[in-house]
């Protein structure tokens, strides 16, 4: 997902000042914001969250 997808995740879900955030940062806001734990890229090859919207993000991120 690209940043400015994120950010209008972000915005959506009432978050402010996303700007100077990391993707990873502002992505860790928007799961605590969803009730999901803010873990995204510490991934280890398994996830269980599987209803977060950015796991295939965070597999991707881990291994960049």
């Amino acid at each position: 997902m690209k940043m400015q997808e994120i950010r209008a995740k972000a915005k959506a879900l009432g978050i402010k000042n996303t700007y100077g955030l990391t993707k990873e940062e502002l992505i860790q806001r928007i799961q605590r914001v969803e009730g999901n734990f803010d873990c995204f890229g510490t991934a280890n090859e398994y996830c269980d969250q599987f209803q977060c919207c950015f796991r295939d993000d965070c597999f991707r991120f881990v291994k960049d």
